[in-house]
């Protein structure tokens, strides 16, 4: 930032009787231009900071589970097949009448839980979709059935 120079006049009038004194640097700095320019870098940041979150994209892996316990009541189980195909339990099921089924299950059944079941070819956005209609047809616990012999993300895994 830049010092001024301050000039003191020696008094009032008189062109000769002037005293000269040394011109003495301003001591004080001018805080405004960089408390601009932090103002508008905070903005830049705060416009900036949510489009630098970007997603990324990843196969996900099969994974070693351990087997749900066993339950006294029948499983509900939903499966989704590879050619986008939704049975409950053995029962074909057209998708705009899934909640609908669901819901009329849902209120004879003492357990809210139910088994989804998909290929692994499926998209994840219809696998969301199908959870997403169980939810909405009365089912809050969904567990996800999967083949064993993943791996184990520990030191056993080779």
């Amino acid at each position: 930032m830049g010092a001024g120079v301050m000039q003191n006049d020696g008094g009032g009038g008189g062109g000769r009787r002037r005293r000269r004194r040394r011109a003495r640097p301003m001591s004080e700095i001018n805080v405004t231009p960089f408390v601009d320019v932090m103002l508008v870098l905070l903005i830049i940041f705060m416009v900036a900071a949510p489009l630098l979150t970007v997603g990324v994209p990843v196969e996900l892996p099969k994974t070693a589970a351990t087997p749900l316990p066993a339950e006294q009541e029948e499983p509900l189980t939903v499966t989704l097949s590879a050619d986008g195909v939704v049975l409950i339990q053995t029962t074909e099921t057209p998708r705009n009448e899934l909640i609908a089924k669901l819901r009329a299950v849902a209120a004879e059944r003492d357990s809210n839980r139910v088994y989804l079941r998909a290929d692994g070819a499926v998209p994840y956005e219809q696998v969301m979709q199908v959870m997403g209609a169980l939810n909405a047809g009365g089912f809050t616990d969904i567990g996800l059935v999967t083949d064993t012999g993943g791996p184990a993300l520990d030191e056993s895994d080779g």
